[in-house]
């Protein structure tokens, strides 16, 4: 679930919509970026465009741990970027309380003391053939409105990929958009050898990032937390249906 590339309006994406999604297939004080490793995978920005995804807002963002201060700020921003009765919102609370695998890993991008983006990893699960994986997806990604297209959506998801890989996470999975996110780490999953956990799921938009701790025998069907199912949160609903 995403709010700030065009995606299919869904709260699971990632930018407005537009990880976790569809696209799904996602918040006082400012501190400097933590300097984690960035992952293969997130490097990905600059191998394609030459240059690297810092944001054109400048160095005022600041990307850092959320704290509770910033639950307000988040949920506003997120109803915001999603234009949505405040689903988002409500699973990102969800989710913060729901422990599982590595997650939640949640962040919020700064300017000027104010939350105008956040990313969030929660723990879902893979089911392998040989076991069980505690993975990781990246949902809901939002920025606001006014600070959309300045790259602070590349940012969060760069540093939620390098958390990612600090964990020891081997795989990050969500629903957006491919051609925004192919260029940011992901790639489609069902060709890599995953299973969408809905046929709701626009095939493309299933995306996966396979990070360094990803060995080859993983891979099976991808099932996602029961705060997105609880919430409607996996794919898109056909309104005629």
């Amino acid at each position: 679930m995403t709010a700030e590339p065009p995606l299919p309006a869904r709260p699971g994406d990632t930018p407005a919509r537009p990880a976790a999604a569809p696209v799904r297939t996602a918040p006082a004080t400012t501190t400097p970026v933590t300097t984690t490793p960035v992952p293969a995978a997130a490097t990905a920005v600059t191998a394609a465009t030459g240059r690297s995804p810092g944001p054109q807002a400048g160095d005022r963002v600041a990307i850092r741990p959320e704290t509770a201060q910033d639950h307000e700020g988040v949920h506003l921003l997120h109803t915001r970027a999603f234009g949505d009765d405040g689903r988002v919102s409500r699973l990102v609370e969800a989710l913060r309380g729901a422990r599982a695998g590595a997650g939640p890993l949640s962040f919020v991008a700064v300017l000027d003391g104010a939350v105008v983006g956040h990313v969030l990893l929660s723990g879902c699960r893979l089911d392998a053939p040989r076991r069980i994986v505690d993975v990781l997806s990246l949902s809901p990604l939002g920025v606001l409105p006014e600070h959309q297209g300045r790259g602070i959506g590349t940012r969060l998801v760069r540093h939620a990929l390098a958390a990612a890989e600090d964990t020891g996470a081997p795989l990050v999975f969500l629903e957006g958009d491919p051609g925004w996110y192919g260029t940011r780490g992901f790639e489609p999953a069902t060709p890599a050898g995953f299973r969408s956990p809905s046929l709701r799921i626009p095939g493309p938009a299933f995306q996966v990032a396979r990070l360094s701790a990803h060995e080859p025998w993983m891979t099976g069907t991808f099932v996602y937390s029961e705060p997105f199912w609880a919430l409607d949160c996996v794919g898109l609903r056909d309104p005629e249906a």
